[in-house]
């Protein structure tokens, strides 16, 4: 099969690798659609890399044994190699697995884990069937485009009578934006990207505020009544989005940290103590809240529609990867 690597600064090539084999209760899937999320970033940089890619939709090719999925099934394929039998794992939430899989010691192979590729290779368990009806494009929003905000607004109970604050208006941040329409939510967006502001307005946010200007925050306090958000979800990964996102929720109001970052520093006293402030990290959702987000998926046809702004075959990952640098874009997918 083939598979993308980065060989060096901007630079990917297309090679040649060995096709995975289904064992024991894992199945091989052909990866039909891949959602592109951060690994321009590598590309961009520099970092060669010969495993790209963690999210895919697909068909199942081969399996071991019966199991959870048979040959022809259509599937999301859910991201990492968590353990299975561990307490989190059979609570749902797999994601914080301790005992992650050694694929090459438990296969005996070493290509199979990227989804920058014709084949994957996954337990069964982590196979989530498509129903009829559900396009390969849609159903991969599954993954990185609707997964980490939808299971923000899931830990927070995110509803018709919130105002829903959503900083960083990216791939992930859009997918937010659908994910607050479907739940009724007031959504107000935080961007300084002018294409994806006004993508997130298409998508259905009453306003997008700019970070920049001095006055967000006392802007979002006006929208809500010099309250603040009930809700916030930080999708941009950058202290300073993450300080506005704290300041701009309201008193027992709740907000949760989505965006992957580095250092802020959290006031105690007066964000938490005194604030009432309850503060998440959401990496991704519940696996037994797999039939919720598929109906996500099901009703935001229309959204997701506009949500995915670019497809390219694999051949052209590097045309892809240029665009995400350049920012003039919303979830882009990868034809292996």
């Amino acid at each position: 099969m083939q598979k993308v690597v980065i060989t060096g600064k901007r630079r990917t090539e297309l090679v040649e690798v060995p096709t995975p084999k289904a064992v024991a209760d894992w199945a091989v899937a052909r990866v039909i659609v891949a959602p592109m999320c951060t690994e321009y970033k590598a590309y961009r940089d520099g970092e060669q890399n010969a495993c790209l890619g963690h999210e895919a939709a697909g068909e199942v090719v081969e399996v071991a044994r019966e199991g959870a999925v048979k040959v022809g099934d259509r599937v999301v394929v859910m991201p990492q190699y968590p353990c299975g039998t561990c307490p989190l794992c059979l609570s749902g939430e797999y994601i914080h697995c301790e005992n992650i899989y050694d694929v090459e010691a438990f296969t005996g192979l070493k290509e199979g884990t990227a989804t920058y590729a014709q084949y994957v290779i996954k337990p069964a368990w982590l196979l989530i069937r498509i129903p009829d009806g559900i396009s390969y494009e849609h159903a991969g929003m599954l993954c990185c485009g609707l997964g980490p905000t939808f299971g923000a607004m899931e830990r927070m109970q995110v509803n018709a009578f919130d105002t829903v604050l959503i900083l960083g208006l990216g791939p992930v941040g859009l997918g937010g934006v659908i994910n607050g329409m479907y739940r009724g939510a007031r959504v107000i967006g935080v961007a300084g990207n002018p294409y994806r502001a006004g993508l997130a307005l298409e998508l259905g946010a009453e306003i997008v505020i700019n970070p920049n200007d001095p006055d967000a925050l006392a802007r979002i306090k006006n929208l809500t009544g010099g309250v603040g958000v009930d809700k916030a979800i930080d999708c941009a990964g950058d202290a300073g989005a993450q300080r506005l996102m704290i300041d701009a929720t309201r008193r027992n109001g709740q907000a949760a940290f989505v965006g992957e970052s580095g250092k802020l520093t959290v006031r105690v006293s007066d964000d938490m103590i005194r604030k009432g402030l309850t503060l998440h990290g959401a990496w991704h959702y519940n696996l037994n809240d797999a039939g919720k987000i598929m109906q996500v998926v099901q009703q935001s046809a229309d959204l997701l529609e506009k949500m995915i702004t670019h497809t390219f075959p694999m051949s052209r990952v590097r045309d892809a990867w240029e665009l995400q640098i350049g920012r003039q874009c919303g979830k882009v997918i990868l034809y292996p």
